[in-house]
């Protein structure tokens, strides 16, 4: 399953940042993060509950990013 998120971050290097932490996240099969369009596309594994994953991927963004934004 797929879902895309609008998000809120500064510099197009901040938004790669976000997309390595989001795919290294347990639950991820892939993410993408459009830094123009300010948004993220999040593909889930197989069984796992999005919203559960979806926080765990905005713990880690924040680690690498903490004035990033993702609105879930």
């Amino acid at each position: 399953m797929k879902k895309t998120y609008k998000i809120e971050i500064d510099c197009a290097n901040c938004a790669n940042k976000m997309e390595e932490a989001t795919k290294k996240t347990i639950g991820v099969k892939d993410a993408t993060v459009n830094f123009m369009a300010l948004k993220m596309t999040v593909e889930f594994e197989e069984g796992v509950e999005a919203q559960e994953v979806m926080k765990l991927v905005l713990k880690n963004c924040k680690k690498v990013e903490d004035d990033c934004e993702i609105y879930l």
